[in-house]
Parts: C-alpha cells; sequence; structure tokens
C-alpha cells in the first residue's frame, strides 16, 4: 500500500469523494476551453503602438535652455543648458531666442555649462 494514504476506510472514501468532485471540475473547465477555442476569433484592427515619453512617465521634459535666480539678499540670474547639474531647482525654462537676448543684455552665463559659447555662434 501507498504511505500517503489513510489507513483506515472512512477517510479514504472522503479522499475518493473529493477526487471524484475535482475530477468532474477538471472536465468542465476542459470542456469549457475547448469550446472557447473552437470558436473562431475576432482579429484585433491594428494600432499604433504607444509611444512612451521620452523623459520617464513622471518627469517633465529637460528643457534646453533655462534661467536662474541666484545670490542671496540680492538677485541674480543665469543663463544655463537645461542639462546643468548647477541649476538647482529653479530653473525656468527659455527658448534659444530669449537665452540669447538676455546673454546680450548682460545677463551673466553659467561657468559650468557654459551656454554663451553654444549660444553666442553664428
Amino acid at each position: 500500500m501507498d504511505d500517503d494514504l489513510p489507513p483506515d476506510l472512512p477517510r479514504l472514501r472522503t479522499l475518493e469523494t473529493w477526487a471524484a468532485h475535482y475530477l468532474t471540475r477538471i472536465r468542465t473547465r476542459i470542456a469549457a476551453v475547448e469550446r472557447q477555442q473552437a470558436q473562431p476569433q475576432p482579429v484585433p484592427a491594428p494600432t499604433a503602438a504607444p509611444v512612451p515619453p521620452a523623459a520617464g512617465p513622471r518627469r517633465a521634459r529637460t528643457p534646453d535652455w533655462g534661467i536662474t535666480e541666484t545670490g542671496v539678499g540680492t538677485s541674480a540670474a543665469e543663463v544655463h543648458r537645461g542639462d546643468c547639474w548647477a541649476t538647482g531647482k529653479t530653473l525656468r525654462p527659455v527658448s534659444a531666442e530669449r537665452a540669447r537676448a538676455e546673454l546680450a543684455d548682460g545677463m551673466r552665463a553659467c561657468a559650468v555649462c557654459c551656454p554663451d559659447r553654444v549660444l553666442n555662434r553664428p
């Protein structure tokens, strides 16, 4: 005899009942899946794949140029590239034209990213 089965008749009958019930459930599920697979499946219409955002789902797009207000007690502004690490959290995005105009009007360029070298090229 198998060691994993109980030795007494009442528990063996209980296992037999449970196994018969479970076998019925399995056969019912098999029949349902066979019926589902026998039906013709509709062909989904082709759709364009969604384009994931370039900067991630929760990050805003990094601007190309920006202005930060710096200085403690005095307001001094600097022009930065958008990917400059020295901007802190106060970078205000601006267009390249506005950044060029601010530099031409005397606003200081960041010494780290040197936006004036790129923006002042002809």
